[in-house]
């Protein structure tokens, strides 16, 4: 019994100290960001606003040259520049996030869109995010991905007020990118190797997936008059409060893609829901599909079931707005 009470007393202590190391990491990160937005606030006050002056135009180039002397690396006329546009983005020093370091916001004010910048800020904080996640989700468009296929106003408000009453069009992305899979896009593929693939990098997919997930198991199968269906992957989202059904098809999207996950999804809502839960929801992840189809194989009042694209590899932006124009002019030549 003493050496139980040992071992609890060890791990008490290593938890108090972990916590006071996370902590004190954070307050140093902090200190720093307040620093640089303090040192931006006085060079746009020095330079009265007016960076093109002719004495605001030589201040940065000075400045920098007896701050790198005194203190060293990390006071360039470029770094220098970013903190008068970091003060000048983010005014109201109490909107500055305890949980972002300098690395976070240096990635932040290459985006232009506020309400991207906001959204990103929100994600950060509830995904605890490190500066690579960020800087990946950035360049795989996450923000106009889910602008671009869900209900634009709601993503805005929930990156301003970071609410976590969300709905699954919120949450469900369209295309997903799996380029941290590391396949060729030429590369012969079936089902089961995605979905090997996918669980080797689960951390990964996790991310891809968003905020609110974790992996309940692959290939589970139930039982309808004698005969097995197995569902490919199965999550849970805590803020969605309901199970997520995945199915994984390698070439286009059929019709009868989409009426095998409504079966998956009506026996998860009859036999297996929790108390408390949400209704499930299911997502058929394909190479390829036709929104029209989609369109006329749903319901109108479809909440359950989603047909998602995946890439292979992150996009250039030419390429997301072709992605883009192509999905939409799918969607009004359905409607015609």
């Amino acid at each position: 019994m003493n050496e139980i009470l040992k071992d609890k007393f060890y791990e008490d202590i290593k938890i108090i100290l972990e916590k006071s190391r996370k902590q004190a990491v954070k307050a140093v990160n902090f200190a720093m960001v307040e620093a640089y937005w303090n040192i931006g606030k006085r060079i746009v006050e020095e330079q009265n606003g007016n960076e093109n002056a002719t004495y605001g135009s030589n201040l940065l180039g000075e400045l920098s040259k007896k701050l790198t002397v005194e203190y060293g690396k990390g006071f360039d006329e470029t770094n220098l520049s970013r903190m008068r546009k970091f003060y000048l983005s983010f005014g109201n020093r109490d909107t500055l996030c305890h949980d972002l370091s300098w690395s976070h916001y240096r990635l932040l004010l290459k985006l232009e869109n506020s309400d991207a910048i906001n959204f990103y800020i929100e994600e950060c904080k509830n995904g605890n995010w490190s500066v690579r996640e960020l800087s990946r989700q950035i360049n795989s468009f996450y923000f106009e991905r889910l602008l671009s296929s869900r209900d634009k106003k709601s993503v805005k408000t929930e990156a301003s007020a970071g609410s976590n009453q969300v709905t699954p069009n919120e949450v469900i992305k369209d295309p997903y990118v799996l380029e941290f899979l590391g396949i060729d896009k030429y590369e012969k593929l079936y089902e089961s190797d995605l979905e090997e693939k996918l669980l080797s990098h689960l951390q990964e997919f996790l991310l891809e997936l968003g905020r609110g997930f974790s992996f309940v198991g692959r290939q589970k199968r139930f039982y309808i008059d004698g005969e097995n269906f197995f569902i490919d992957l199965v999550f849970y989202n805590y803020i969605l409060k309901c199970f997520v059904l995945i199915d994984l098809k390698i070439g286009e999207l059929k019709h009868q893609d989409i009426g095998q996950m409504q079966m998956y999804v009506n026996y998860y809502t009859r036999e297996l829901m929790n108390e408390g839960d949400n209704l499930p929801i299911g997502i058929v992840l394909c190479a390829d599909k036709s929104d029209a189809v989609v369109k006329y194989t749903l319901p109108e009042d479809n909440k359950q079931i989603f047909a998602s694209k995946y890439m292979l590899y992150i996009p250039s932006e030419a390429e997301f707005k072709e992605e883009i124009l192509k999905e939409k002019e799918e969607i009004e030549s359905g409607r015609e």
